[in-house]
């Protein structure tokens, strides 16, 4: 298995629609990467006693590399960055992470 973390640290005055996020980011994630070997997709909105710094995580799940690769280079992934203004101005990051 391969993921794609896609983190949003959090920023003072920085704008984040999390229902926006949910409902349709992430939809387009599906739509556009499942094609490709997605196999979930889910977010995570870190607060409280175990606040990690992020106003929001993204897991996103491969069955392997080649499959999370293939989806970051599908036609689909411009139109899935190109949505990112319209639920916040952070800057994401993304990390790739294997799981044996």
């Amino acid at each position: 298995m391969s993921m794609l973390l896609v983190t949003y640290p959090k920023s003072d005055g920085a704008r984040f629609d999390a229902d926006y996020y949910t409902a349709e980011h992430l939809r387009l994630v599906r739509e556009g990467w499942t094609p490709h070997g997605l196999t979930d997709v889910h977010a995570l909105f870190p607060s409280g006693a175990g606040d990690t710094g992020f106003t929001a995580i993204a897991v996103i799940k491969f069955g392997d590399n080649d499959s999370l690769q293939a989806a970051l280079a599908s036609p689909a992934t411009p139109g899935i960055m190109a949505d990112v203004p319209n639920f916040t101005d952070i800057e994401p990051s993304m990390h790739f992470m294997k799981r044996g």
